[in-house]
């Protein structure tokens, strides 16, 4: 099919319909003349389009319940460039959702009935849209068609906004190659959604056959985790999103770094640690520190003596090949950022096995957030973690602040209550495990050294309370009945 000359009525659509995106004489020093004609004429060009594609695709589907039926796959009625043919298509798909037969004089019914049948150019045009079309076999190859000019379009779109962010007078180099990453990496993921992506239409035999295949695999004992009791209580795989609580100094972060130095370093799995509150330097202490059982004290200090750096020697090399990446922000971070990071490296594949943040409540609020109160800036902070478990098919464990209620009462044992700001982060968690140390509200407990990791939400099994070695000045945690 050779497509018409593209009409570009004004007011038509969205930015690119109607005129032609202009930009001032003085503002297009330095753009490439390749971006949209000679820079002399400004970005006159008419966004990419197929009319007579779009044309087809509605003639065939008022053809054939089966072009339907296929074109319904592919397109969600915003790919069209003209609205009409989108008011068009719209109405036809509502028709055949309630079960109404669709043809010329039935659609140019309903369109009359909901006022709109003027506008998408009377009961004539739905004629010629049927006589345009030979066959409504070819209605999926069409709309395949309408796709692609709609991604291009979409591309243009990004193009723009990226290019006016660059040309903005205050503009943050840092900020504008962030954003347009984000942008881009966002349009490529709404490209890659495939079929059915939701399992709208998928049967339960298909359902069975994929529960089946599982269990057909062999146990599944979760992620790795340093304490195997923990492991076997959770069952942590991809999707979950688990969040380890306690107080300022309770050993939050001392947890998370364990979770993914134990997959990293003992596993050889790549793991991701996104720390909020510590500098890199705190961080690689640490590390050390739990790894070659040297105080971290000693470290700080560097005054490691000949016994220590041996110690240190030993694990080096342990070290240096781990997949674990260690991710500090200046400035701090967003959820948004977040996923566009994880989207880069999915595109490269290199996504993590699993992604902890440290912590949940001071990860930055996304710019449209700006204005509310705390408690919802916190809910959806929640909300967009679990999206991202469940996006990326990973398990994200996020560290998160409890609050002094704690502190105030008889018995300091943590509650799900007690987590600070939002209750969607009980909400949205898998998993919630509560960290509770007797010493650390009194140093001279007979239960000293001791940390309890109490499982007080589990979606995927039992709750309960795992006991373990707080070894603080290594930065460690370990099982009990371990060899210390």
């Amino acid at each position: 099919m050779t497509s018409m000359t593209p009409q570009n009525p004004a007011g038509e659509g969205s930015l690119f319909d109607g005129d032609p995106v202009m930009v001032p004489a003085q503002d297009r020093q330095g753009i490439p003349e390749t971006f949209g004609g000679a820079a002399s004429e400004g970005f006159d060009r008419v966004p990419p389009q197929d009319r007579d594609a779009e044309e087809s695709v509605l003639g065939g589907m008022q053809l054939s319940k089966d072009a339907i039926t296929e074109v319904v796959e592919i397109l969600k009625g915003h790919e069209f460039y003209k609205p009409a043919h989108e008011t068009i298509y719209r109405v036809i798909t509502d028709m055949y959702g309630e079960g109404e037969p669709v043809d010329p004089i039935t659609l140019a019914a309903e369109l009359t009935k909901r006022g709109e049948i003027t506008k998408v150019g009377g009961a004539a045009y739905l004629h010629t849209l049927v006589q345009s079309v030979p066959t409504a076999a070819n209605a999926s190859y069409y709309a395949e068609i309408v796709r692609d000019k709609w991604k291009l379009r979409q591309a243009i779109e990004a193009g723009t906004t990226v290019t006016a962010m660059g040309y903005a007078q205050d503009a943050d180099p840092a900020e504008v190659i962030e954003a347009s990453a984000a942008r881009l990496l966002a349009l490529q993921a709404s490209f890659d959604m495939g079929k059915d992506p939701a399992g709208w239409d998928a049967p339960m035999q298909d359902r069975i056959e994929e529960w089946e295949d599982d269990q057909a695999a062999g146990e599944d004992p979760g992620l790795p985790m340093p304490w195997e009791d923990l492991q076997s209580m959770l069952g942590t795989v991809p999707g979950h999103l688990v969040v380890l609580a306690g107080r300022p100094g309770m050993g939050k972060s001392v947890a998370l770094l364990d979770i993914m130095r134990h997959l990293a370093v003992v596993h050889g799995r790549p793991a991701a640690f996104v720390s909020l509150e510590m500098a890199r330097r705190q961080i690689m202490n640490r590390l050390i520190a739990a790894e070659a059982e040297i105080p971290q004290h000693d470290i700080r200090k560097r005054a490691l003596d000949q016994a220590q750096w041996k110690k240190y020697d030993k694990v080096r090399d342990r070290i240096v090949t781990a997949p674990l990446r260690l991710i500090v922000p200046p400035g701090g971070i967003t959820v948004p950022q977040i996923r566009s990071n994880l989207r880069r490296w999915q595109i490269e594949d290199r996504l993590p096995a699993a992604l902890a943040v440290d912590y949940l409540q001071i990860i930055k609020p996304d710019v449209q957030g700006r204005g509310g109160n705390r408690t919802n800036e916190v809910d959806a902070i929640a909300r967009g973690l679990k999206e991202l478990a469940l996006e990326f098919d990973l398990p994200v464990f996020a560290a998160a602040q409890l609050s002094r209620q704690t502190t105030g009462r008889d018995s300091k044992v943590p509650q799900l209550s007690d987590l600070r700001e939002s209750g969607e982060i009980e909400q949205a968690a898998d998993a919630v495990i509560l960290l509770h140390r007797e010493d650390y509200y009194e140093p001279e407990s007979e239960r000293a050294g001791e940390i309890d990791l109490i499982v007080a939400k589990n979606r995927e099994g039992n709750t309960g309370i795992v006991t373990c070695g707080f070894r603080g000045r290594f930065s460690k945690i370990e099982a009990m009945g371990q060899d210390y």
